[in-house]
């Protein structure tokens, strides 16, 4: 069988697997395999084929498949209360180590100052280090 007929062959092995895997990987090889495919039909011979199928491998694995792997998975969004941690709070009434009241997107919210020694005054602009329960942890802003 001809050299170039095995790496087609391979080619379309690896391609099939991709789908069935979706690692981005496979795909990548079977796209080596073509290269090096038509290199085998262009006369290349075994050694300089398997090398050209390591060369083109390598390549795609270290500088195609990060990039594929970044436009197929979506970014992470936050939920809930897990929004709100690094966001900024408005201080309605004095917050100390023991409670207080912020406003965080137009609710009201009960808040504890993340040091517990600060006592930050009303007005002050904070943000929301964590939230326990529903008590945010507050730092002021500088």
């Amino acid at each position: 069988m001809a050299p170039w007929l095995i790496w087609l062959i391979a080619a379309l092995l690896l391609g099939a697997a991709e789908i069935f895997t979706l690692t981005a990987a496979l795909g990548l090889l079977a796209g080596a395999a073509l290269v090096t495919a038509a290199g085998a039909a262009a006369g290349l011979p075994v050694p300089w084929q398997f090398l050209v199928f390591a060369l083109v491998s390598a390549a795609g694995v270290v500088f195609v498949r990060p990039i594929a792997l970044r436009r197929l998975t979506p970014p992470q969004e936050r939920f809930g209360v897990d929004a709100l941690v690094g966001g900024s709070a408005y201080v309605t009434s004095e917050v100390t180590g023991l409670g207080g009241r912020v406003r965080i997107g137009g609710e009201e919210w009960t808040a504890c100052a993340y040091d517990e020694s600060m006592v930050i005054p009303p007005g002050t602009t904070v943000d929301v280090i964590e939230i326990k329960g529903s008590t945010a942890l507050v730092y002021p802003r500088e």
